[in-house]
């Protein structure tokens, strides 16, 4: 669903890009408290939580590569926003996807430049924000267990797609450059996104389910989430009687085997598995040829950069050069997603330290 240059006006790309960098001010400030996981009990120790959103913002460009078909001729990727924001937070959720929108604008030539703000908007701000708030509601109405979260998850994944179909047609009714139906093109545009929500739910809720099996300490919506101890009694599995006593505190267990095989599996499904990701248009550019608004489409400024087109210039081998271009693009992001957060978790600390300062102004 990135929106290439030229399919919104110059005015309301404008716009949209100071709405998105508003937007990033906002989640900046909030991620500061989202990275600072010493206020939540049972959380990983707070200078662990950059190197995890780095994660987080590596494997959404990894699953990114991977296009599943959803209909005769039309593809879909991930967008990840649902994702994000329940695995670390909103805000920090919104950065994640900003970042990887970022490298794959400057790095990859996916993305228009002046278009970036657009699809902030519409991939990270809107598939987040929506996302999030539906979670909440469902975690609240649905028992604390972990089925629940995965079940949330995969409703509010299912829901932030067409919504971000949704706000790309309205930027597109105030500021489409091209003449055409808006009814048919919102029709479309959120039809096949309905599909494409789908293979994001399905993606998001078994990524979420498989986390919070495993480390639900790590999982930004699954806080509080304690598992219930199983007892073997004549051959089945019964809830142990509930004796008060405090559960061990998971910050004494590192998420480090956590990192290592996130890290190791988006390598994988980049370098590899991303080959044989489907090759049809996705939904924004299938409607686009459809309705010809693509006739308005500018080449991309970094057409030339040597990962463009997620290939390695002058690699001939096909599989080879997407692979390196894949491994290429998780390792960037992952460094970039990690210093940003770094950066974010630093600022906290040196705000806390002034406030406690005997010569500080508490703010």
């Amino acid at each position: 669903m990135h929106a290439p240059d030229g399919f919104i006006d110059a005015p309301v790309s404008a716009a949209a890009g100071l709405l998105a960098a508003g937007a990033i001010a906002v989640s900046l400030r909030g991620a500061r408290r989202e990275l600072d996981d010493t206020s939540r009990p049972g959380a990983a120790g707070a200078e662990r939580t950059a190197p995890l959103a780095g994660l987080v913002a590596a494997f959404i460009f990894a699953v990114q590569m991977l296009n599943f078909p959803v209909a005769a001729g039309t593809s879909g990727h991930l967008l990840g926003g649902a994702l994000a924001a329940i695995l670390v937070g909103p805000y920090t959720g919104v950065l994640c996807v900003s970042v990887v929108l970022l490298m794959q604008a400057v790095l990859f030539a996916d993305g228009g430049l002046t278009a970036l703000g657009v699809n902030i908007t519409t991939m990270a701000i809107t598939t987040t924000l929506v996302a999030y708030a539906l979670f909440r509601v469902l975690v609240k109405v649905l028992p604390r267990t972990r089925r629940s979260v995965t079940a949330a998850s995969f409703v509010a994944a299912l829901v932030s797609v067409p919504a971000s179909a949704v706000v790309f047609t309205l930027l597109f009714a105030v500021g489409g450059t091209t003449d055409v139906s808006l009814g048919k093109v919102a029709g479309a545009m959120v039809g096949v996104h309905v599909l494409i929500g789908l293979g994001e739910a399905v993606i998001t809720a078994l990524t979420v389910g498989a986390v919070v099996a495993v480390r639900p300490d790590l999982v930004h919506g699954a806080r509080g989430l304690r598992q219930k101890l199983k007892l073997r009694v004549d051959g089945e599995l019964v809830d142990a009687p509930d004796t008060g006593a405090e559960p061990v505190p998971a910050a004494s267990r590192s998420p480090r085997k956590v990192w290592i095989a996130g890290l190791v599996i988006s390598l994988v499904l980049a370098g590899f598995v991303s080959f044989y990701a489907s090759a049809d248009p996705d939904g924004l550019e299938k409607v686009a040829a459809d309705h010809g608004i693509d006739k308005q489409a500018e080449e991309h400024t970094a057409a030339d950069s040597p990962l463009a087109d997620y290939g390695v210039k002058d690699v001939d081998d096909a599989r080879l050069s997407g692979g390196l271009a894949g491994v290429i693009g998780v390792g960037v992001t992952v460094v970039a997603g990690t210093g940003v957060f770094w950066a974010v978790r630093r600022r906290r600390t040196e705000e806390e330290a002034e406030a406690t300062s005997p010569t500080g102004t508490s703010v």
